[in-house]
């Protein structure tokens, strides 16, 4: 019996590779995309709108532009390690598809191989039974008294009426 890769390798993943996993499927969520969207909103009209002259961040937004290229530096090495972990998941299981694969046609083999020796068996089965009826067929030909050689010869269909 063959084992799940997956499960193999998410049994094997240490804290780090779970929560890159995680950091990379939530950061490539519309759930992100989102609370992001309104984050950034919320900090223009905060800068802008409501503090006014007194934004801690005025237009151009500077200190926000220091924040997204920090978590762009963060974000962006946990996303390719997840892709890392998730390239070696798929090697495995092409691994595992090729070995499942190459057991099927192994066993698909087997089945051909025994299904031509059902049919050698049958042909043989086969060809004595039809050598048996030849024999019987000479036997009858063959009879003195019996066969078609001395059966009576019909006359219909020669303009004459059928012997009783």
């Amino acid at each position: 019996m063959t084992e799940d890769p997956n499960r193999k390798l998410d049994e094997q993943a240490t804290f780090g590779g779970r929560l890159a996993d995680r950091v990379a499927e939530f950061g490539g969520s519309w759930p992100f995309i989102s609370i992001f969207g309104l984050f950034l909103a919320g900090w223009v009209v905060l800068n802008t709108e409501i503090l006014g002259k007194t934004a801690f961040d005025p237009y151009p937004y500077i200190f926000l532009n220091l924040v997204l290229s920090m978590l762009a530096a963060i974000q962006a090495p946990i996303i390719m390690m997840s892709q890392n972990r998730q390239a070696v998941k798929d090697r495995q299981m092409a691994a595992h598809d090729y070995e499942v694969n190459l057991k099927a046609e192994i066993e698909i083999m087997t089945l051909h191989e025994k299904m031509d020796a059902l049919r050698a068996e049958q042909l043989v089965t086969i060809i004595a039974q039809q050598q048996m009826q030849i024999e019987l067929l000479r036997t009858l030909i063959d009879a003195p008294d019996r066969g078609p050689r001395n059966a009576p010869r019909s006359s219909v269909g020669a303009g004459e009426p059928p012997v009783p």
